[in-house]
């Protein structure tokens, strides 16, 4: 027989966001908006934390009630202090930090130092000096931090080498951040990403949807690429009192990217049996 609270299990409120307090960072456009939309609807006040500020106003304006957009640049500590004095003036408190704000420069091998220090800050140490400065904020709330990485922090592309370096240290900063946070009962945890349909792949292909699909499908299981907002709905989850038991752990939102190995989901055999195609 199932009991009556399993039965009432579908109208209960899964995520538990309604009334948190929310930065995105890189939160005015692409896979940042999405995340920040979604939160909205469930119930968190956001505070928009980008550069862009006809962007930023703009989505700000969207939602209307309980959204907040700040101009930021993420490696100016000094922005860095603002922002959180403005969500703590504007909401009066801090419980959930998504770090989304990226950078893509990267030449490969011939990557100058600039633009490696430049890339490394944003993706990497920007975050790391977020988290540090909202961590007294997220300590009272038992608050938690939701940093956004890549399927490239692990696994080596041909030709890039600064961006997959820089999210490969997002990677570990993510469990150190849970390591040394635990003691303050603020959880971190990483969401990897695959191919979405975001600013990098619109430019790519000039905005062919189909085209991405087509070209994705070899490098995952589902065949294609994702919508920003099949990201932002695991972002709500882990962000959320219903991810309550999960520190330092990287949840894959890849299509089964990270699932294949080098085989992909082609069989070897009847490729190598199959001689009259060479």
């Amino acid at each position: 027989m199932v009991s009556q609270n399993v039965k009432n299990l579908g109208n209960v409120d899964m995520k538990n966001l309604a009334g948190k307090v929310a930065i995105i960072t890189g939160g005015a456009a692409s896979i940042g908006a999405a995340i920040t939309t979604k939160l909205h609807e469930e119930g968190v006040s956001v505070v928009i934390a980008a550069r862009s500020a006809d962007k930023g106003e703009a989505i700000a304006k969207r939602l209307g009630k309980n959204a907040l957009y700040v101009q930021t640049d993420i490696t100016d500590d000094a922005q860095l202090d603002a922002l959180i004095a403005a969500t703590l003036q504007k909401f009066g408190k801090l419980d959930i930090v998504v770090n989304n704000a990226c950078s893509y420069g990267d030449d490969g091998a011939a990557t100058d130092r600039a633009t490696w220090l430049d890339t490394l800050n944003v993706n990497a140490v920007s975050a790391a000096i977020l988290g540090e400065k909202a961590r007294p904020h997220l300590k009272k709330v038992k608050g938690n931090i939701v940093n956004i990485g890549s399927v490239s922090g692990k696994f080596p592309h041909i030709g890039r080498w600064v961006y997959p370096v820089a999210k490969a240290t997002l990677h570990h900063l993510s469990k150190s951040q849970a390591v040394d946070y635990a003691v303050d009962n603020i959880r971190v945890n990483l969401v990897m990403l695959g191919h979405i349909w975001s600013y990098p792949f619109e430019g790519l292909t000039e905005n062919n949807r189909p085209h991405a699909d087509k070209v994705s499908s070899a490098y995952n299981l589902l065949g294609r690429v994702a919508d920003a907002s099949e990201v932002a709905e695991v972002v709500a989850f882990v962000a959320s009192d219903s991810a309550s038991y999960m520190t330092g752990g990287e949840i894959a939102v890849d299509g089964g990217y990270s699932a294949m190995g080098p085989e992909q989901h082609f069989p070897l055999m009847p490729l190598l049996m199959d001689t009259t195609s060479s």
